[in-house]
C-alpha cells in the first residue's frame, strides 16, 4: 500500500515538474502555459493550462485566448465583424438642354416640348439611388447683367416646379442661375448689337445644365 502512494506522488510531482518548466518557456506576454513545441499546453480534459498571470483582457490579447477561452472573451474578439464592402461613389449624369427648348425666348413658362424633355429627366432618374438633381439656368448677353441673372433663376425654378411635380422630392433638386456669366459661344463669335441673327446665333448660351448625381 506504501509503495502505491509512493508512486502516485511521484507520478504528481512529475506533473507539476513539467509545468514548472513548461511556464520557464512562455514568453512573457503569454497567459497560457507554452510546452516545448511551442503549442498551449492541454490538460487531460482538453482544456487549456494558464499561467497566474491569466486575466479575461489579458486572454485576449493572447493569440490562444479565442482557441482556448472563446465562450469567455467578448464576441468582436474571436468574430470580428466581416469588412463592409466599399460604397458606391456617387456618379453624375449631365444633361444640357437648350433653353428654346423649354422655353420661349426671354420666357420662363415651360414649353410643351420642354416638359416632355423634363420627362425624359425624371426617367434617368428612377434608373439610379437619386442623390440629388441640380439645374443651373444660363442666358445669352442680350438684356442687362441684373434681368439675365432673374431670368436664369426663374428658368431653373420652372424646371424644379416640374420635377417635382412629376413625383421627384424638393428637397433633392437644387437650383441656381448664372444668368450671361457662363456663356458657350466665344468672344466675338455672335457680334453685333440685338438681331435675329445674333439672337439665333447666341442660341447655345441659353441652356439649362441639368446634372442627375447619383448611384446604379
Amino acid at each position: 500500500m506504501k509503495s502505491k502512494i509512493i508512486t502516485t506522488l511521484l507520478a504528481s510531482i512529475g506533473l507539476f515538474a513539467a509545468v514548472g518548466v513548461a511556464q520557464a518557456q512562455t514568453a512573457a506576454d503569454r497567459v497560457y502555459v507554452i510546452d516545448s513545441r511551442g503549442e498551449v499546453a492541454m490538460s487531460g480534459a482538453g482544456l487549456c493550462w494558464r499561467t497566474g498571470f491569466w486575466t479575461p483582457a489579458a486572454a485576449a490579447k493572447d493569440p490562444a485566448g479565442c482557441t482556448c477561452d472563446k465562450d469567455l472573451l467578448p464576441k468582436e474578439v474571436c468574430e470580428p465583424p466581416m469588412a463592409k464592402a466599399p460604397m458606391a461613389k456617387p456618379s453624375g449624369d449631365k444633361v444640357t438642354v437648350a433653353a428654346d427648348a423649354l422655353f420661349d425666348f426671354n420666357k420662363a413658362t415651360l414649353r410643351p416640348a420642354g416638359k416632355a424633355k423634363l420627362d425624359e429627366v425624371v426617367a434617368m432618374s428612377k434608373q439610379i439611388k437619386l442623390e440629388v438633381i441640380i439645374a443651373v439656368g444660363h442666358t445669352d448677353r442680350i438684356g442687362s447683367d441684373a434681368y439675365n441673372q432673374k431670368l436664369s433663376e426663374r428658368r431653373a425654378a420652372s424646371v424644379k416646379s416640374y420635377l417635382v411635380s412629376k413625383g421627384v422630392e424638393a428637397n433633392r433638386v437644387y437650383t441656381e442661375g448664372k444668368g450671361e456669366k457662363q456663356p458657350v459661344t466665344q468672344p466675338g463669335q455672335c457680334p453685333g448689337a440685338k438681331s435675329a441673327k445674333v439672337i439665333a446665333c447666341l442660341q447655345p448660351d441659353r441652356r439649362v445644365d441639368i446634372e442627375l448625381i447619383g448611384t446604379k
